[in-house]
């Protein structure tokens, strides 16, 4: 059902060695194309196509009723109510820690430079439809741009059949309990495109972030630089270090739970301990036929992205894992605690046999919008300042520049841009100290 790697005894870098989803993004960015080229000339009416293509419904018009966001939230069961809003508090009590302030240096006498950190005015937030509903993303997009301060929030979810062409009810749902009230039922790159270059009443974007499938990473890989991105969310994944203190239940459980989003879904399990590799495989065995969406799961399981990597030990361990730069990393080891603080590389670390994946999915209070792909090792996930701008303010006044001056100048003919140093010269003067 799942693979093994033998790293023992190897000292090189694993990266090549280590178990990857395949994907082809730039294939995917020829075919989505000509979508976003649509949308950008025909707008709504592309849209409308579009959702009758992919999606299998008939639309009158893109953007949903706020009388169906608001109906969506009073027949929501109200377990789930209560679900979403403690995840929503959660994560609000994380994030509004992640406010930053802005600060003031004196770089000289008469001379400082302000960092303003100032939000985008706009912001499109994408939540994925199709095998899953995914209201949780609907927190983990609102609520870190919403505490940033962000003003104009609107949320595209593809048109569900089973709901009238309307996105899924949930997702309504949480939209309603976060006050976004600017909803369209657009999918896919169609929806990236159309918060690129706006299409009926939803205006331009200034950035889209959220997950998505393939053909949504393609789109926001096109339309980069028309607008910002957060991320080109590939194939979720989990990697477990552990070793043979590591409940092998536990390890199954969290290696399944990530395979159930997707055929292409990663699960990866990195130990020193052959007996406990061998006792998640049982325990693989036994669970995996008994879970809802086994089918999904054995392919997810059984793909070149999953794997049982041997390893030498704990400090092998967490090279490799380092190298993985996994979405989600799980530590369960003898002291979690201090092997976690050596971790350099995850978008999330979940510590202890107590902090699963599916905890920071939904209620942790911490984003689950995290890198993909190994981006790990450069990148962060979704927070408060995904959707902030630092802005350099500098104010000097004539004697602080008067001071700079020779620097400023020597500098400019180095580099031999003459007016440089003449725009600072007709304000104080040739400086003394000048030469040539």
């Amino acid at each position: 059902m799942i693979s093994r790697i033998d790293l023992r005894g190897t000292t090189g870098d694993p990266r090549d060695a280590l178990p990857r989803a395949e994907t082809d993004v730039e294939a995917a960015v020829q075919k989505v194309r000509p979508i976003c080229e649509d949308v950008r000339h025909r707008g709504v009416e592309a849209l409308i196509e579009y959702a009758k293509r992919f999606d299998g419904v008939d639309l009158d018009g893109i953007r949903v009723p706020a009388e169906e966001i608001s109906a969506a939230l009073r027949g929501l069961d109200p377990a789930v109510r209560a679900a979403l809003e403690e995840a929503i508090r959660r994560t609000r009590l994380v994030h509004r820690d992640q406010r930053r302030t802005d600060t003031t240096t004196q770089v000289v006498p008469g001379g400082t430079v302000t960092e303003r950190w100032v939000p985008v005015d706009r912001v499109g937030l994408y939540v994925p439809g199709g095998r899953a509903v995914y209201p949780s993303s609907v927190v983990m997009n609102a609520v870190p741009a919403q505490e940033a301060g962000v003003g104009s929030l609107a949320v595209a979810s593809p048109p569900q059949a089973e709901f009238g062409g309307l996105p899924h009810l949930t997702v309504l749902a949480a939209c309603a309990l976060l006050g976004v009230d600017e909803v369209y039922a657009v999918g896919g790159a169609q929806a990236i495109a159309m918060f690129a270059y706006g299409a009926g009443e939803c205006a331009r974007a200034d950035m889209v972030t959220g997950p998505g499938n393939i053909w949504v990473a393609a789109a926001k890989r096109l339309l980069k630089g028309v607008i910002g991105i957060d991320a080109e969310a590939g194939p979720t994944e989990i990697a477990v270090l552990a070793d043979d203190t590591a409940d092998p239940g536990y390890v199954a459980a969290d290696l399944i739970s990530q395979a159930e989003h997707d055929v292409v879904a990663a699960s990866v399990l990195v130990t020193p301990s052959t007996a406990l590799a061998d006792a998640v495989e049982a325990e693989l065995r036994t669970r995996v036929p008994a879970t809802k969406h086994a089918e999904r799961v054995t392919e997810a399981l059984s793909g070149p992205q999953s794997g049982i990597v041997l390893v030498d030990d704990l400090d092998h361990g967490l090279a490799v894992v380092d190298a993985y730069a996994a979405e989600h990393l799980e530590i369960m080891v003898a002291d979690p605690q201090a092997t976690a603080a050596r971790v350099r590389n995850a978008g999330a670390v979940f510590v202890g046999d107590h902090s699963p994946v599916s905890l920071g999915d939904y209620l942790a209070g911490s984003n689950h919008v995290l890198p993909t792909g190994g981006c790990a090792c450069h990148s962060s996930g979704l927070s408060v300042q995904t959707f902030l701008r630092g802005i350099h303010v500098v104010h000097y006044d004539r004697d602080a520049l008067a001071e700079a001056a020779p620097h400023v100048v020597a500098l400019a003919e180095a580099e031999d841009l003459p007016a440089h140093g003449e725009a600072v010269t007709a304000r104080v003067g040739r400086p003394a100290a000048h030469r040539g």
